[in-house]
């Protein structure tokens, strides 16, 4: 696969399950509270490292043993990665959708911002995410199999950890810049997260599944 073409496949997955109301949810918890900006770096901080400890972990070792059991990955193997990240987003979508009404309850949101320093919450909710991350999964597979070095793999995975988390950079930064102004309008935020996340999160993540399915189907049927 074309290391563009790889990019902008790690690029776009990542910032579609970015719209990640596990860790959206804490982040703004953590915007209205005490020192702000560094409560939600060190939450973002925690999340990335063991998300990409742990990717890197995958794709260097059980990455290259399924590698070595398909040595020739043909030209089909992208457009089979982009189908398989597209039918995880729609199901991830379809999740949230069915389950909106009992997912924005206030009894379901407390739960999501559980009391802890932020850097333990962070990695609590990585590790505890990362068993189930099929689009991660899907973006390591594609890494490994694109025959790029080992410092390339790292790389890519680092990359889609950058574009997973770019939500809560964005937050970070526009939390620097308001400062003092920040609080009305995060609670603001914080507000509408809690009563409505989960109908766009929902829309957002169809609409990325259904990107990904028509490249990947439109990819295989040229073939």
């Amino acid at each position: 696969m074309p290391v563009v073409e790889l990019v902008g496949l790690v690029v776009s997955i990542g910032l579609a399950d970015s719209l990640n109301p596990a860790t959206l949810a804490p982040a703004l918890y953590f915007s209205t509270g005490p020192n702000r900006v560094g409560r939600v770096a060190e939450f973002t901080a925690a999340f990335f490292a063991l998300n990409l400890a742990g990717g890197t972990l995958l794709a260097l070792g059980p990455g290259r043993l399924v590698l070595a059991l398909i040595p020739h990955p043909g030209a089909s193997v992208k457009h089979v990665f982009e189908l398989a990240a597209g039918v995880a987003l729609l199901a991830a979508a379809t999740a949230l959708w069915l389950g909106r009404g009992r997912l924005s309850s206030p009894a379901a949101t407390s739960a999501a911002v559980r009391p802890g320093s932020a850097a333990a919450l962070g990695a609590s909710i990585a590790a505890v995410e990362l068993p189930t991350a099929v689009p991660y999964f899907v973006v390591i597979a594609a890494v490994v199999g694109s025959g790029t070095g080992i410092v390339g793999q790292v790389a890519l995975i680092a990359l889609f950890n950058a574009a997973f988390v770019a939500p809560l950079l964005a937050l970070i930064l526009g939390l620097a810049v308001l400062r003092d102004r920040a609080d009305e309008t995060f609670e603001r935020a914080n507000a509408w997260l809690r009563q409505r996340w989960p109908v766009p999160v929902a829309i957002l993540l169809g609409l990325a599944g259904a990107v990904l399915l028509a490249l990947g189907a439109a990819g295989l049927s040229g073939m």
